[in-house]
Formats: structure tokens, C-alpha cells, sequence
């Protein structure tokens, strides 16, 4: 049995609002409900059978485009349903807080099409709806096809995106930690004043990217600035996360390569005056599990049948910006630039034996992923989740989907208990918000983190 890590994994269920999202096709799976995307019904189960073992979270990816880099167009993505179509997770969330007590919700939202003052009242109208039980995924948006969709010619170029992100960041936290003071809600009812107008401040930002003078609408919520998620795996991006980000995906590197990255990052929060322990590291990973080795065999089996070879190479043509229907030569040699997400363009473009067999791509397995991809029994699982914490430095996993709900019954019901018994999972949800649950420090974020600049 591999020595277990001193502690406890993290685990958050990802999806997107959309039938399709990672092993496109499944959503044609005998008892797939997939296709009950547009039901509250639907997520209000999503969300207790996540609650039920213990989940940190649902999180949900979003994108603001369609995928129409393969074949220059759009028309795969649409016929395989190929994270397509996309709903908005937010308006879900609501629902699912109010059947749930202690699971928490991250959503994406991209700040490249939303003025700061407005995404900042959403989330703080989200944290007052949830107790405090959300978190944002902040992404600057890698598809041309959005960017087109909201008005502009492309997408601007990779690093000035993050460039805007910051200043963005600056403004949101003005507003959630500097407008209100904590003590400015007074609720007299025998004065008829509920808020006392000294306590309340109007913010003012001048800047490169942004300009702007208001007071947030939202009084101060559990959390003020939501749990902060990331997923940037370029050096621009790292160095994003080591400021801002208390969780960051990591993805699409061998476990030992993996613990050198996060150490960077860690090394790079110390650097910038941030505990390098306040950020949480999270795999995605895909797991297949039953009772015996034959049973989740045959499983596998019965859901690669599923997989659409097509529909996921239009969605991995999307997110790399390289379309997989074409020759690659163009690429390889650098004559020919991606424009999509850097990480996943430059896993592709590494695996040589891909980039000779694109079918690969097209099938449900590992080597189409860039993540931790298990099939075995609930012990095997375990073992394997327990070797990539220890190796990988990592602190959890985002579980996809893979003929939902019944992967999370599974993992409820079989896996979970295995991880109890190791001592490696919890019993029981911590008190209070999303953050306190993830760091048992309090509901506020914490310190050395640059949102307490804005603090009144």
C-alpha cells in the first residue's frame, strides 16, 4: 500500500453547464442524464450526490465561444455537442446552495467581456446567496470566436491579456474589500437607518485598462473577495497565480514535473510576501472504478464505445488553437503560431507520437488527456490518488465526467470510503465559508495576499 500523504485530498466534481464537455459523446450513454443540462431537477441531484461524499465543491468551466478551429468551422462542435451548447453555470448555482448546507461552487467567469463593477456585485450577490460558498475562476478567454461574439476583431494577445488582468484584479478588490466597512451595516430599526453613510465609500479607479468611480452596491458579504481559482500554466500566468490565485489547476505534466512547477509557484508567492502554503494545488483526473478489476474493465470499455472521435478533436482543436483535421508541420516548426490555451498547444506540440497519430486524440484514455487517468478497484484508485499527492506535491483533484452521475455515485460510494479508512479524507465538512472549509483560517482571505492593500 503507498505511504499516505500527511493531508487530506481535496476533491471538487468539474462541469460545465452544456451536455458535452471533456469525453465528448458520453452524453448518449445508456443512463447518462446529460442531456437534462437545462433542468434544475438535474443540478439540484448533482449537488446533493456531491455533498453526500463530502465534495469541497461543484466547479464549473464556461466558455464564451464555440469551438471552430477544426475544419475552420464550427460544424463538428455543434453536431457532437462538443461543449456545446453552453448554458450560463452561474444561474444555477442559487438553486443548488439552497439543497445543499456545506457544499461549495466555483464558476468561471471571463474578465474580458464584463466591466469590473458588475462582476464584482454578481459575486457578492453569489457569496450572500451561498453563506459564503463560492469561489471564481478567473480567466481571460483564449477563443477568437468569442472575442467576435462581444464585438472585436480577436482576441488580444496572450501576455497583455494578463497585463489587463491585473489591473482588473485591482479594481474588483477595491470593491469588495474597500467600499464598505465591516461595521457600516447597523440595521436600526427604531432610527430607520440601516447603513451608516460614513461607513461607505465611494472607489475610484484611473488606469491603463479601466476607469471608473462608484460605490459597490453589495454590503459586505461572509467571504468579500470569493475563493480566488486559477488555471494558468504559462510563465505569465504562473506568475498571475503566485500573486493573486489561492487554488490553481495544474495540468498536462508527469507527477515529478508537476512538483517542480508548484514548488516554482510556491517559490514565487514567497517572493511577492504570500505564505507560499496559501494556494492549493488541483489535478483534473478521470476515474473509472467498480468492485473488481473485471467489472471497471468492462466499464472502460462500455464508455470508450461512447467517446466521439470527432467531437473531441474539435474540442481539443479549440482549446490548442491547432486544427487537428490538418497538417501539423506548420506548427511543429514554429512557422505557424496557436491561439489557444498555451498549455494544452504545448503538450500537443511536445507529444510527437500524437501529432503523427491525431487518433489518439479521439479516444478515451490517458494518452488523450493531460491529467491523472485511472481505472481499477476502489483500493487501486486510492493508491494511485495517494501516489500522485506524494509525488506531485498536489493537494486534490477536479473529478470529470465520464457518464455522470454514475461517476460520482461511484466515487461516492466506493472510493471515498476507501480514502476514510486510509485517513486521507474527511468525515466531515469544517464550519463556516468555502474558504475556512479549504484553509481552516476564516472566512477572509488571508494575509499577504494583495486584496488587503484595498481594505478599509
Amino acid at each position: 500500500m503507498t505511504k499516505p500523504p500527511c493531508k487530506e485530498i481535496s476533491v471538487n466534481a468539474f462541469y460545465a453547464n452544456s451536455p458535452g464537455q471533456n469525453w465528448i459523446g458520453l452524453w448518449s450513454m445508456p443512463g447518462s442524464r446529460a442531456a437534462e443540462y437545462k433542468s434544475l431537477d438535474y443540478w439540484v441531484d448533482v449537488a446533493r450526490i456531491s455533498e453526500r461524499g463530502l465534495f469541497d465543491s461543484v466547479f464549473f468551466a464556461d466558455t464564451s465561444g464555440v469551438h471552430d478551429v477544426y475544419e475552420g468551422s464550427a460544424r463538428a462542435t455543434i453536431e457532437r455537442a462538443g461543449m456545446f451548447p453552453m448554458n450560463d453555470p452561474l444561474l444555477v448555482i442559487p438553486t443548488m446552495a439552497h439543497a445543499t448546507k456545506n457544499l461549495s461552487f466555483g464558476v468561471t467567469a471571463n474578465l474580458s467581456y464584463e466591466p469590473p463593477y458588475a462582476l464584482a456585485r454578481r459575486f457578492s450577490t453569489l457569496d450572500h446567496l451561498t453563506n459564503g460558498r463560492i469561489s471564481w475562476n478567473i480567466v481571460t478567454g483564449f477563443q477568437d470566436s468569442a472575442a467576435r461574439a462581444m464585438g472585436r476583431d480577436k482576441q488580444h494577445e496572450h501576455d497583455r491579456r494578463y497585463d489587463i488582468a491585473e489591473e482588473y484584479m485591482e479594481v474588483v478588490y477595491k470593491l469588495w474589500e474597500g467600499s464598505w466597512e465591516d461595521d457600516a451595516v447597523v440595521l436600526d430599526k427604531a432610527n430607520s437607518i440601516y447603513a451608516r453613510a460614513d461607513r461607505v465609500h465611494e472607489v475610484s479607479h484611473e488606469g491603463e485598462h479601466f476607469r471608473m468611480r462608484g460605490i459597490h452596491l453589495c454590503e459586505p458579504s461572509m467571504q468579500r473577495t470569493p475563493v480566488l481559482f486559477q488555471a494558468g500554466g504559462s510563465a505569465r500566468g504562473r506568475t498571475f497565480a503566485a500573486r493573486h490565485a489561492e487554488c490553481l489547476f495544474i495540468n498536462g505534466l508527469p507527477s515529478k514535473a508537476t512538483a517542480e512547477r508548484i514548488r516554482s509557484v510556491r517559490e514565487e508567492a514567497r517572493s511577492l510576501g504570500r505564505n507560499p502554503e496559501d494556494i492549493k494545488f488541483i489535478m483534473m483526473a478521470t476515474i473509472v472504478t467498480a468492485p473488481t478489476e473485471a467489472e471497471a474493465r468492462d466499464k472502460y470499455e462500455m464508455i470508450s464505445r461512447y467517446v466521439d472521435g470527432e467531437g473531441m478533436l474539435a474540442v481539443r482543436s479549440g482549446l490548442s488553437g491547432i486544427d487537428l483535421s490538418r497538417d501539423l508541420s506548420g506548427f511543429v516548426n514554429g512557422s505557424e503560431k496557436a491561439r489557444g490555451i498555451g498549455t494544452i498547444t504545448e503538450f500537443l506540440l511536445k507529444e510527437e507520437k500524437s501529432l503523427d497519430r491525431l487518433k489518439d486524440y479521439a479516444k478515451f484514455g490517458p494518452q488523450a488527456g493531460r491529467e491523472c487517468f485511472i481505472v481499477g478497484t476502489p483500493s487501486q484508485v486510492a493508491d494511485t490518488l495517494i501516489q500522485w499527492m506524494n509525488e506531485a506535491e498536489i493537494d486534490g483533484f477536479n473529478l470529470h465526467r465520464s457518464g455522470e452521475p454514475q461517476h460520482l455515485i461511484d466515487f461516492v460510494d466506493l472510493v471515498v470510503p476507501e480514502l476514510q479508512n486510509r485517513g486521507v479524507y474527511k468525515t466531515a465538512y469544517r464550519e463556516g465559508s468555502f474558504r475556512n472549509k479549504l484553509f481552516g483560517q476564516g472566512d477572509r482571505i488571508g494575509s499577504g495576499h494583495p486584496a488587503l492593500n484595498y481594505r478599509v
